[in-house]
């Protein structure tokens, strides 16, 4: 690579380093903003409440002083016309006098119980009962003769503030709690579809379309920079499989011509010797394990062109019922020889699946045989067609002895062959090749007990 290359992307990762930090911290400063303006609005309200409680305070204490100074003496009798000559020049004050008895003197105020002290009062003890429910605040005071004597004031700008200071925090809660939902449901629906696209690619990646990528977003974010990430190790996944699969199809290609022409030739050296001779019979066996070796480079090749999805064009509408009776027709000799039992449950209007016909007989074929050849007589064999949510689903069971718990998801690993089928031919591709099939069909299989015996559920998407 180029040190002007090298420069450039150098200079490209720079900028976009500035531009996130940049964006990040003007974010920052903007909350903090946003922030400082709701703390300062509320401590300016706190504030002023309180300036405005103590400038109401002192007004009363005011008030109560001037009005003891112009009776001189603190009881009933002398301030009475005092309070009487308040009521009709103050009217922004409320007053209330009354005797030892809790009798009401004088005032333009309600029956108040005889408390001392600094008082908040509801509207409800104002003369007239005005419209607006505003409170009082005023200071009671016990008279020398047993009397009590209140002055007040109207509160109402106290509480009009701390409404609106309480109007204004909720607004501002309200505002906040919009912002965040709006810009939770923003970042939620980014990283959703994000993750979704990721989930699509790696969809597809599962049905066997390698080259499938996470496409970019062209913002160059870190969501873009974790794409990119996962698309280079995608790429080299890819290229390690490619690799792998074409060192397995070159073996399996490049043996088959040796062991061909060595199959040829001892032919030819068969034919040299007589029945009798023992060489024949050695030569014969040599041909049989030649065979075997040779339809195990057919079958990994064949398995190999399955898990590349080489067979995905040559797909076809067709009936799966009509197929899987095709396929059980030869078989039902075979099974009444063996003193087996063949029972059949197919529904009679099947849907039609997306599949290659060649390959399908062949996954169901393998099914069937794998059923007679390792169950005893007296066994019944049963293969079924249902529909189910969108889905065919064909099960191939039987009550044979069955297979162990630990064997069951081994069988459909390569080479594998349990020991109760060591006695039979085969090399244990069999159901290996059937899975792959059903995988290239986009369906599924799967194997359980079926007390006793052995179930096989293989499930194909209904053509839409």
């Amino acid at each position: 690579m180029s040190w002007n290359r090298i420069s450039r992307r150098r200079n490209v990762e720079t900028r976009r380093i500035i531009a996130t930090t940049s964006f990040r911290i003007v974010t920052l400063f903007a909350g903090l903003f946003i922030l400082g303006g709701m703390v300062m609005t509320i401590t300016s309200g706190l504030y002023s409440q309180s300036t405005m409680r103590q400038q109401i305070r002192r007004e009363v204490e005011n008030e109560s002083h001037e009005t003891f100074a112009d009776a001189g003496v603190a009881d009933v009798r002398h301030l009475l016309p005092v309070v009487q000559g308040l009521i009709e020049h103050e009217p922004g004050f409320h007053y209330l006098l009354q005797d030892s008895g809790q009798v009401i003197v004088a005032g333009n105020m309600l029956h108040l119980r005889p408390v001392p002290g600094e008082r908040w009062l509801a509207w409800s003890h104002r003369l007239p009962k005005e419209i607006n429910q505003d409170i009082v605040y005023g200071i009671g005071y016990r008279l020398d003769d047993g009397g009590y004597y209140f002055v007040g004031m109207d509160a109402s700008p106290l509480t009009h503030l701390q409404r609106a200071l309480w109007t204004t925090i909720l607004w501002g809660i309200a505002g906040f709690g919009l912002i965040g939902v709006a810009g939770g449901l923003f970042l939620s629906n980014l990283i959703l579809k994000w993750i979704e696209t990721i989930s699509r690619t790696a969809r597809s990646i599962m049905q066997g379309d390698m080259s499938r990528r996470i496409p970019l977003r062209g913002t160059d974010d870190e969501l873009d920079h974790l794409s990119e990430s996962l698309n280079a190790m995608l790429d080299q996944n890819e290229y390690l499989i490619a690799s792998l699969k074409q060192v397995s199809n070159d073996i399996a290609h490049d043996m088959r011509r040796p062991l061909a022409r060595m199959r040829q030739n001892l032919e030819r050296a068969i034919g040299a010797h007589g029945p009798s001779d023992t060489m024949h019979e050695q030569v014969e066996c040599a041909i049989e394990d030649l065979d075997a070796a040779l339809e195990i480079f057919s079958s990994l090749l064949k398995l190999a062109q399955l898990e590349s999805g080489a067979w995905n064009n040559e797909m076809e509408p067709l009936d799966p019922a009509r197929l899987l009776e095709s396929v059980l027709e030869p078989y039902r000799s075979v099974i009444e020889d063996n003193g087996q039992r063949l029972e059949t449950e197919i529904i009679p209007a099947c849907p039609t699946v997306t599949g290659h016909p060649v390959l399908l007989r062949q996954a169901f074929s393998n099914l069937i045989e794998n059923a007679v050849r390792h169950t005893p007589d007296q066994t019944t064999i049963t293969a079924t067609i249902m529909l189910s949510d969108k889905t065919i689903t064909i099960e191939i069971a039987d009550n044979g002895p069955g297979i162990p718990d630990e064997a069951m998801l081994r069988v459909f690993d390569r080479f594998v062959r349990l020991d109760t089928s060591r006695t039979h031919d085969g090399n244990g591709l069999g159901l290996t090749m059937v899975k792959a099939v059903v995988q290239l069909h986009r369906g599924t299989i799967v194997l359980s007990h079926n007390n006793p015996g052995v179930r096989c559920i293989v499930k194909l998407p209904i053509e839409i």
